[in-house]
């Protein structure tokens, strides 16, 4: 079972990187948490992994930090919640912010990732709430961006659109949702304009 990854990063893009290690390329699918932290390709990282295996194939997730990890666990414990909709959910909320929503009772908070739905949110909500106090700690944990590479301003709009449609959009409501809140001058925060993209697309609907 593999744990963790530790190589060079040789393909970064809106979720998945390719990781070389030993001279072996390893797809490893991840959160935009995650691909907001990581450094330029050809840089040396490392990963905390989840390997799930299933009759048909088997797939690497990889996290930046071991507290997504674990709120991956959570998530995949529930019922009708698979690795995909897992990584949707840590790539819209931070394991701190996702242990609130279950504490405070807040579905909805969930049911605004794309993909969830209110039946799903609830279910998620009712079945971590006697599991979450493994994530209460979380906020304290998670660590300051000053790892992650940032965005060149020249192609913020691209990975912004990229990665919307990564989370189940249409190419053309992502380019409508970027294009409606990119400030005129350019943007150097990837995960603020997503974030932004996120709501317009969330009142949209």
């Amino acid at each position: 079972m593999i744990a963790s990854l530790n190589g060079k990063l040789v393909v970064r893009e809106a979720g998945r990187v390719v990781i070389e290690a030993s001279g072996v390329g390893y797809e490893v699918f991840i959160p935009l948490s995650t691909y907001y932290r990581l450094p330029p390709p050809g840089t040396t990282v490392a990963l905390a992994v989840r390997q799930v295996v299933r009759e048909d194939s088997l797939n690497l997730y990889g996290f930046y930090q071991v507290v997504e990890k674990q709120a991956f666990d959570l998530l995949v414990s529930v019922q009708h919640v698979g690795p995909k909709l897992a990584l949707a959910v840590l790539s819209v909320l931070s394991p701190a912010q996702l242990a609130a929503a279950v504490i405070q009772n807040a579905p909805e908070r969930i049911d605004a990732v794309p993909g969830v739905g209110p039946k799903v949110a609830e279910r998620i909500v009712r079945e971590l709430r006697q599991k979450v106090g493994q994530l209460q700690g979380a906020a304290a944990s998670e660590m300051p961006g000053d790892g992650r590479c940032p965005p060149d301003a020249n192609r913020i709009v691209e990975e912004a659109i990229s990665a919307l449609v990564n989370l189940g959009y249409k190419a053309a409501e992502a380019k409508r949702a970027v294009d409606s809140v990119a400030p005129a001058e350019g943007s150097s925060d990837l995960e603020d304009l997503l974030r932004r993209s996120l709501k317009a697309l969330a009142n949209e609907f």
